[in-house]
């Protein structure tokens, strides 16, 4: 797996930044809300407008058609989409759900009645099925009780293992940047700052 650089890249409300994530490598992000966290990972996921530019390896995102840049990003946005009614039609094939304490029988259940914290659990399982080059994680966890919190960052964890893949995660809770993370950014002011 490659890494992620990103040079003088910035969605329109944040400054430029240069930053390098290394193959196999965490880097955690907080900041107030509204800040431009999520508006970051938008952008280099290229679903919003930005400045500068992002590559994985030595292939730039403005060199490749969206939808392919696309495949090879996995971005979890705080709050997953599900376009259709029953869980089960989102996989392409049966997800490993018991590794994040869910039974099958949930593939079967309409999206609107299953909990806020199973649909957080699936939009990983969904996400990582796809076996994307790089993780962009927005508060993969927030709606997580401490137990799920762990097996969720033990699955993204594993996988980055097994793929090597780089990894921007917003946190804000500093026991899990701990955990999870090498590197700390923090964003102020409009600007992306290591802590």
């Amino acid at each position: 797996m490659p890494q992620l650089r990103l040079k003088q890249f910035s969605p329109l409300i944040l400054e430029p930044l240069d930053l390098v994530i290394d193959e196999g490598e965490t880097v955690t992000l907080s900041g107030p809300s509204g800040s431009g966290k999520s508006q970051l990972l938008r952008a280099i996921a290229d679903l919003d407008p930005h400045n500068g530019t992002a590559w994985i390896g030595d292939s730039a995102a403005d060199e490749m058609p969206a939808p392919q840049w696309r495949h090879k990003v996995g971005y979890l946005p705080a709050e997953s989409s599900w376009w259709e009614e029953l869980v089960g039609v989102h996989f392409s094939q049966t997800p490993q759900l018991h590794a994040l304490g869910l039974t099958e029988t949930i593939l079967h259940s309409s999206v609107a009645h299953i909990s806020s914290g199973e649909r957080q659990r699936l939009a990983v399982l969904r996400m990582l099925q796809q076996q994307p080059q790089i993780l962009l994680l927005d508060e993969p966890t927030a709606n997580l009780d401490p137990h799920h919190t762990l097996l969720v960052e033990e699955w993204i964890l594993k996988y980055q293992q097994h793929h090597g893949a780089p990894i921007l995660w917003v946190s804000h809770d500093p026991e899990q940047r701990q955990r999870v993370g090498v590197r700390h950014f923090e964003i102020r002011d409009k600007q992306v700052m290591q802590t």
